[in-house]
């Protein structure tokens, strides 16, 4: 039986990683925090794991996360009190599937959406 998912992103630069998520998101890092090249974060039900890929081009890095959520409304203006940059194309916005949606890009260009079921 399955009974949890836990995405891996690549990361350029753990330190990075960690303040983006830690500072601006709201995570807390998680499990064993000694390794250079791996990071787990997690906040509330989920988690996000990171590898190191010191050579990723951002431009050309498509991993992407859709994290679903119980109060899109209140997580949307706690990111933009916390000077988090929206994607030009993710504003809050209800879909035509049914979601209500945002998204941002994490340092290394790695894609959050953000949905709740309208």
């Amino acid at each position: 039986m399955l009974t949890d998912i836990n995405p891996k992103l690549p990361m350029r630069n753990k330190n990075v990683t960690k303040d983006f998520y830690i500072d601006k998101l709201g995570f807390k890092e998680f499990g064993n925090t000694n390794f250079n090249e791996y990071l787990m974060i997690e906040k509330d039900e989920i988690q996000i794991h990171f590898f190191e890929f010191k050579k990723i081009d951002p431009k050309k890095n498509y991993g992407q996360v859709y994290i679903r959520t119980n109060n899109i409304e209140q997580l949307y203006q706690t990111l933009l009190s916390n000077n988090v940059s929206i994607h030009p194309n993710g504003k809050l916005e209800s879909k035509p599937w049914r979601q209500k949606e945002f998204s941002l890009l994490d340092p290394d260009s790695n894609l959050l959406t953000f949905g709740q079921a309208i």
